[in-house]
C-alpha cells in the first residue's frame, strides 16, 4: 500500500516518491549541546527514530543524518558561565544526549555531523551565496540579503511584508533589511574563530544545516527534512532560501515535524517552569514506558505529559508483557492442536499486517499501529483463555509477530521471559491440578497461595493450568 505524508512545505498529506525508488535520504536536525537533553528532545528524536523503522517495515533503506551544533551563541554563553572550554561543554552534552536516546532505544544515524567538523564547506557555500548576489558582507559579518530569494515564506506561509524582525532575528543597524540573517559571524575577543575571506569568524545558525545535509546525504535534494514543530520559522525557512539559492535546486522535497510537548495545554519550556528532565523522569519510569507515551499521539499533535499519564504508560506497558508471559505459558504447556484454529489465527495475522502497515502508510500513524498491536495480542489472548485446543505453531507465528513489531517498529521491546521451574515448582502444579480435578477445593487453593508466596502466577484454562513468574 502506498506511502502518504503530510509535507509542511504543500501544507498537505502526498504520496510519498523517494528520488531513488526503495532508498530513502533523510535529514534530522540535532541539538545544540549546551545542555542535558529533555522531553522535548525525546519526544522529536522519538519520532524520526519511529519513521526511520517504519520505512524500513515499508521496503525502503534509509540514509539518516543527524547533526550537532557544536559551536553557538548558547554554547559559547554557557561555558563562560560556567568557566570552561566551550568544546568541553559541548562534547558533554553530546554523550548525555547519547546515553539518553540509548535508553529510550533510538537507533544511531548513520552520521552526525559537527559544525566544528564542516567549517571549509560552509565558508564555500556563503562564499556562492556572495558571488551570487544573494548575500554581502559588513564588517566582517555577512548576511543573507532576504528579499533576494524569491521563494523566501513558501514553508512557513509567511508573506515578506508581513514578517518583522523579532526575538529569533538579530536586530542590526548595518544590515539593508531587518529580516536579513547573518551567515557568517565575526570573531569577538575569546570566541571559538575559523578563518573566511570575510576575516575570522563563526558560522550562523542557518547556514550549517544546509550545508551538513547536502555535504553528507551527498546530494543537492533529497527526501525527508525533519525537525520540531519550532524550527519551520526561521531556521527551516533559512536553510531552503541558502540552499536552494547556492544550488538553483529544490532542497528537501517533503518536510516533517513533530508538535511541541504540553503541559497543562501549554509547550513546555524552562521559562514556564513546566520543564521535565529525562534525568528526573528516568529515576521514576521505565524508559519503554516513556517512549510508549511518546508515540500514543501522532507526531504532529501537541502530546500531553503528565505523571498520571506516564503512570498509564508504564501500566500498559506491563499489562503487554503479562499478556506475552500468559502467551509464553501456552505454548510451554503444549495443548492439543486445532486444525480449525489455525485457520482462524492466520486470518487475524493477515488482518494485524494490513491495519500495522496501513497505519504506518497513513502518514506514520504510530497510535493506530499500536492499535492494530494490541488488538492481535488481546485477541490471541482471548482465543487461548477460550478454547480447549490451541493450535501451537499458529500461537507461536502470532506471538512472534506481536513482538517483533513491538521490537523492531515501536522500539518498545517486550521483556517477558517465562522460566521452566524447578522440581518443586512443577511438582506443586501437578498436585494442584490433582485435588482440583478430586474436587478437593481446599487443598487447591493452599497450594495456590504457596505457589504465589515463590512469586507463581497459575491461571486455569480450559486446556489446563499455565504458570509463570511476576518480574
Amino acid at each position: 500500500m502506498a506511502l502518504h505524508i503530510h509535507n509542511t512545505l504543500s501544507g498537505k498529506k502526498e504520496p510519498f516518491q523517494p528520488l531513488d525508488p526503495g532508498r530513502v535520504k533523510m535529514y534530522v536536525c540535532g541539538v545544540t549541546p549546551y545542555d542535558e537533553s529533555h522531553l522535548g528532545h525525546a519526544r522529536c528524536y522519538v519520532v524520526f527514530d519511529f519513521i526511520r523503522r517504519s520505512l524500513r517495515r515499508l521496503g525502503y533503506e534509509v540514509a539518516h543524518v543527524q547533526n550537532f551544533t557544536d559551536i553557538d551563541d548558547k554554547i559559547i554563553r554557557r561555558a563562560r558561565e560556567r568557566g570552561e572550554d566551550p568544546s568541553v561543554l559541548a562534547e558533554r552534552c553530546i554523550q548525555d544526549y547519547f546515553g539518553k536516546m540509548d535508553r529510550l532505544n533510538i537507533e544511531r544515524a548513520g552520521a552526525y555531523p559537527r559544525v566544528t567538523q564542516h567549517i571549509p564547506p560552509i565558508v564555500a557555500s556563503i562564499g556562492t551565496l556572495v558571488e551570487k548576489g544573494l548575500a554581502y558582507a559588513v564588517e566582517g559579518d555577512v548576511y543573507y540579503a532576504v528579499r533576494s530569494f524569491p521563494g523566501y515564506g513558501k514553508l512557513s506561509k509567511r508573506s515578506l511584508d508581513d514578517l518583522k524582525s523579532g526575538a529569533r532575528v538579530d536586530v542590526d543597524e548595518r544590515k539593508r533589511d531587518p529580516l536579513d540573517f547573518a551567515l557568517w559571524k565575526a570573531a569577538k575577543p575569546g570566541e571559538p574563530a575559523w578563518d573566511s575571506p570575510w576575516g575570522k569568524g563563526r558560522p550562523g545558525w542557518h547556514i550549517e544545516c544546509s550545508v551538513m545535509s547536502l555535504v553528507n546525504l551527498n546530494a543537492e535534494t533529497f527526501d525527508i527534512h525533519g525537525g520540531g514543530q519550532d524550527l519551520i520559522f526561521p531556521h527551516h525557512e533559512n536553510e531552503i532560501a541558502q540552499a536552494e539559492g547556492a544550488t538553483g535546486k529544490p532542497f528537501a522535497r517533503y518536510w516533517i515535524h513533530n508538535g511541541f510537548v504540553t503541559v497543562n495545554k501549554e509547550k513546555m519550556s524552562k521559562s514556564l517552569g513546566n520543564f521535565f528532565s529525562l534525568s528526573d523522569i528516568f529515576a521514576k519510569y521505565d524508559p519503554r514506558a516513556v517512549r510508549l507515551l511518546l508515540l500514543s499521539q501522532h507526531y504532529r499533535t501537541p502530546l500531553e505529559v503528565s505523571d498520571e499519564l506516564l503512570t498509564k504508560a508504564a501500566s500498559t506497558l506491563q499489562n503487554a508483557e503479562e499478556t506475552v508471559r500468559r502467551l509464553k505459558a501456552t505454548l510451554r504447556a503444549q495443548f492439543g492442536t486445532d486444525r480449525q484454529d489455525d485457520k482462524v489465527l492466520e486470518a487475524l495475522f493477515a488482518k494485524f499486517n494490513e491495519d500495522f502497515d496501513a497505519a504506518l502508510s497513513d502518514d506514520f500513524n504510530s497510535p493506530q499501529a499500536l492499535a492494530a498491536l494490541f488488538e492481535l495480542l488481546g485477541a490471541l489472548n482471548t482465543r487461548t483463555a477460550t478454547h480447549k485446543a490451541i493450535h501451537t505453531a499458529s500461537l507461536e507465528k502470532g506471538l512472534s509477530l506481536v513482538l517483533q513489531a513491538f521490537r523492531e517498529v515501536m522500539g518498545v521491546p517486550l521483556q517477558a521471559a517465562v522460566d521452566e521451574g524447578d522440581e518443586v515448582v512443577n511438582d506443586l502444579i501437578s498436585r494442584r491440578e490433582a485435588a482440583r480435578k478430586g474436587k478437593n477445593w481446599a487443598e487447591a487453593d493452599r497450594i495456590r497461595a504457596e505457589l504465589s508466596a515463590r512469586q507463581i502466577v497459575v491461571e486455569d484454562t480450559p486446556q489446563g493450568p499455565r504458570w509463570w513468574r511476576k518480574e
